[in-house]
């Protein structure tokens, strides 16, 4: 499976931005989808997931009720919306593919950057 992601860019305090991921292959609708952030010198956080029919999804308390994650199975994509963006979000986004076998695929990351 690959993994890109698009969306990123600088965004104002208070503004809002969509992320994407595409998916190759055939088999995208079977996996777990997760958006991670990672900030140079911290640890690499877990923002979203989403299960693989899209019905289950799960959010840090950092972005409750700020941020949604939805997919398309048809189109092997999955979207990140970013409403209310602070300028701790400022980071790089990436998301997962969470296979059963244990594998996991990740994208190179978009980066996201919240300043005015």
């Amino acid at each position: 499976v690959q993994l890109v992601e698009s969306g990123g860019g600088l965004v104002q305090p208070g503004g809002s931005l969509r992320l994407s991921c595409a998916a190759s292959g055939s088999t995208f609708s079977r996996y777990p989808m997760s958006w991670y952030r990672k900030v140079p010198g911290k640890e690499r956080e877990l923002v979203a997931y989403i299960t693989s029919g899209g019905g289950g999804t799960v959010f840090s308390d950092s972005v409750k009720g700020r941020f949604t994650i939805s997919r398309d199975n048809a189109k092997n994509t999955v979207h990140l919306q970013m409403n209310s963006l602070k300028s701790e979000d400022t980071a790089v986004y990436y998301c997962e593919a969470y296979a059963a076998s244990g594998q996991a695929y990740w994208g190179r990351g978009t980066q996201v950057t919240v300043s005015s």
